[in-house]
This record gives C-alpha cells, sequence and structure tokens, in this order.
C-alpha cells in the first residue's frame, strides 16, 4: 500500500518473525500490541497512567478489526500499529475484498440480531478511516483513534 507514512516506525507488529510480511494475528495480539506501542511511545511504564478511556477505546478498535478480519475477511494477512501524533494508527489487512457493512440490529422480522456492531463501533472511536484495496489482492482497513 502506498499510502502509508514512512516517516514513523511501526512499534509493534504481530508475529514472531520481524521479516516476514504476512504476520497472522489474534485479537488478544491485537490487544496487546496497541497496549505496548502506546506505553513504549509515551515513555511510560504503566498502560494506567495514560488516559485510560482513549487506551481502552484504541484496544476496542485493535480488536473489532482483528475479529471482523478473521471472521468476515479470510483471515489477518498483516497488521501494523502506530503512535502517530496524539493518536494511535491501527491497520489491518486481511483477504478480502468486500468493504465492510453495517447490518441493522434486528432482522426483518424484528427479532434482534447477534453481532453486527463491529463496524458502527469502530466507525464511531476513530479520527479517520481508510479502506484501500491491496495490489496482491484483499483489503486493508486503516484507522487512527484519538488517545485524548
Amino acid at each position: 500500500m502506498s499510502e502509508r507514512d514512512t516517516t514513523t516506525r511501526p512499534v509493534e507488529e504481530c508475529g514472531t518473525d520481524p521479516h516476514r510480511h504476512h504476520r497472522p494475528c489474534r485479537p488478544a495480539d491485537a490487544r496487546r500490541a496497541v497496549e505496548h506501542a502506546v506505553t513504549a511511545c509515551t515513555g511510560l511504564h504503566d498502560a494506567a497512567t495514560c488516559d485510560v478511556g482513549a487506551l481502552s477505546d484504541a484496544v476496542l478498535v485493535a480488536s473489532e478489526l482483528t475479529t471482523n478480519a478473521i471472521l468476515h475477511g479470510g483471515g489477518i494477512t498483516d497488521f501494523q500499529v502506530d503512535v502517530v501524533g496524539p493518536g494511535v494508527r491501527l491497520s489491518v489487512c486481511d483477504r478480502s475484498h468486500d468493504l465492510p457493512v453495517a447490518v441493522p440490529p434486528t432482522d426483518d422480522r424484528g427479532r434482534r440480531r447477534l453481532g453486527g456492531r463491529g463496524w458502527p463501533i469502530v466507525c464511531r472511536l476513530s479520527r479517520e478511516v481508510r479502506v484501500a484495496d491491496l495490489p496482491s489482492g484483499g483489503k486493508c482497513i486503516t484507522v487512527v483513534v484519538p488517545l485524548s
């Protein structure tokens, strides 16, 4: 993806091999990566001294994006987290070209649906949302979640 800002280095990525381009990642890995990146970049040793609500929002968005990639996107092909200015930039790539959609909370008979709230949560908590097709196939969703 050519739109990537190369002025800041990815702080934490999922997987153990830093030279692999595709890193499998679970939602729990994404949550830990966000917490680690924020505390490392702010020079803090304890995430509790950060704005707890903002960090919680960033962790929730990372979890929702990675869960959606697993459930609806054919799996995670890459995950990156960068602290950029007063926010956290999260990029989650998957194998699907399908755009994320918000589904109504009830079906056509008025029954409540399970799930379907992840994408609206991501959009509500993020300052920027970008979905880009990848040349190798699939898509990458990049968002910025404010830390203040």
